[in-house]
């Protein structure tokens, strides 16, 4: 496939670069999978390490929280040394941490090697990001989302079948050891497709803002982690708590200062602003779904975890089933009907969802799950497109850092506030004698909570982002 070009506003060229775009797409899955796909190997672990399996937990919770962490400094790191130098870094940490794993004798080892693998992921995702949105024209960028979305809707959902599959008929250490080769043909593709542009070496670093924002961001997902395992304790509440009052002085600090870590005027742009608001709570809710949905299947129907898990990839099946069309539904009939169809139609299913008992018919849970994935599919690659529609390319740098630290948020509030929910329902004995009946109301709430995202989509102007949709206002 050839590289198109085109101009931008400022006369100059820019190449779109599939091979690019799915360079960087697969190592977002290698960061995205490693991110949940643990959850299936904590027995065997735990056992190899002789400690209680509760324990092993600390592997994910550091991973998850380095990489939260880790990107707010992402973006000035490509700034000051160069977007190429630093996503070939990350993979090479990413990759020498994985083996680093797969080595470890012990709990502490394998913690610390899961916080140097977090350290690389959290420059892999936004730094490559930014190497593929500034390559590419704003006609293209449909075209160049659709490449990057694929790893988040299918990570969550491919991660309990791979790493079910690796620890029953290989071992544990196979979960990183996959890493190896794919990074290592990471890196010689990197270092032959990324183009090479020099840093800004008199870019100064906002420590301050650094500090507040780094502080925030990790209190924030540790305290919603804390509320998803240890929901009876007051540390998740203190700890989530504490991480609101570091980033709202951040943004106060970052409001003033000259040089700050980010620009907080990219939230001046209506369709960027629309990641934080709509965008994230589409995201939160649809997060929550490959985590209640296997739990559902086996607290509350009594599945096996294989028969649940081979049901669950229905999700995945409407992932990749409606890809191909959400280029075209978005170009045909632009991003507001586009984001309104897909957050009404996720609601829909999740209610529908709510419904769903031991008794009903496979093919129909099955099918209900295709049309859950795909209008997930829809609803992601919209909100992945539209954020950048109308965003300057001064502002790009720090647009892609806040996305992305948004989306590290929701996807730890998704996983927080379905655990909430289901032990809410739970107490509250609102479905008696149902074991299935916590999820069906956690399905409820949710259908519930996605309408507020359908609700903000509606107050969108009518042609937001139609530079990137290419559907003028003439055609309609």
């Amino acid at each position: 496939m050839a590289a198109r070009n085109a101009v931008d506003e400022a006369g100059s060229t820019k190449a779109w670069s599939p091979r690019l775009a799915l360079l960087v797409a697969a190592t977002f899955f290698m960061e995205f999978l490693d991110g949940t796909i643990l959850t299936t190997a904590i027995p065997n672990i735990a056992a190899d390490f002789r400690v209680p399996a509760a324990d092993v937990n600390i592997t994910m919770t550091a991973y998850l929280l380095t990489v939260a962490m880790g990107i707010p400094l992402s973006g000035w790191l490509a700034e000051r040394f160069g977007a190429r130098r630093i996503f070939c870094l990350a993979i090479v940490i990413f990759t020498v941490a994985s083996l680093a794993c797969s080595l470890s004798q012990d709990l502490p080892a394998l913690t610390l090697s899961r916080i140097v693998q977090g350290c690389g992921g959290a420059m892999m995702v936004p730094v490559g990001t930014l190497l593929v949105l500034r390559g590419t024209p704003k006609a293209d960028l449909l075209r160049a989302t659709a490449f990057l979305v694929w790893p988040g809707l299918l990570a969550p959902v491919l991660a309990p079948l791979v790493g079910g599959a690796l620890t029953t008929y290989l071992s544990w250490h196979w979960i990183f050891l996959i890493n190896l080769p794919l990074g290592v043909a990471a890196l010689l593709a990197a270092l032959r497709l990324v183009p090479a542009a020099a840093g800004d070496h008199l870019r100064r670093l906002d420590w301050p803002g650094l500090f507040l924002t780094t502080l925030g961001v990790g209190a924030l997902v540790a305290g919603l982690e804390l509320a998803s395992t240890h929901p009876d304790a007051p540390w998740a509440a203190l700890s989530a708590g504490s991480g609101a009052v570091a980033v709202t002085f951040a943004v106060l600090w970052m409001r003033r200062t000259r040089n700050p870590l980010f620009d907080l005027g990219v939230f001046g742009t209506r369709t960027f602003r629309a990641t934080a608001t709509g965008g994230f709570v589409y995201r939160l809710t649809i997060s929550s779904v490959p985590f209640l949905l296997p739990l559902m299947f086996q607290a509350g129907f009594g599945w096996s975890p294989l028969h649940a898990g081979a049901m669950v990839a229905a999700v995945f099946i409407g992932n990749i089933g409606i890809k191909p069309a959400t280029t075209p539904l978005i170009r045909r009939f632009g991003f507001k009907p586009v984001l309104v169809f897909a957050s009404v139609a996720s609601a829909a299913t999740f209610a529908l969802c709510a419904l769903l008992t031991a008794e009903t018919p496979e093919p129909l849970t099955f099918a209900l799950l295709v049309c859950s994935g795909a209008f997930r599919s829809i609803g992601f690659s919209a909100y992945a497109s539209v954020q950048y529609a109308d965003i300057v390319p001064a502002q790009l740098t720090s647009a892609n850092t806040v996305s992305a630290t948004l989306v590290q948020l929701a996807a730890a509030a998704g996983i927080a506030v379905g655990a909430l929910l289901i032990r809410l329902f739970d107490g509250l004995s609102t479905f008696p004698e149902d074991p299935a009946g916590p999820f069906r109301g956690a399905f409820v709430t949710m259908a519930v909570l996605m309408l507020a995202s359908t609700a903000d989509s509606l107050f969108l102007p009518r042609h937001a982002g139609a530079e990137v949709s290419q559907r003028k206002a003439e055609r309609i």
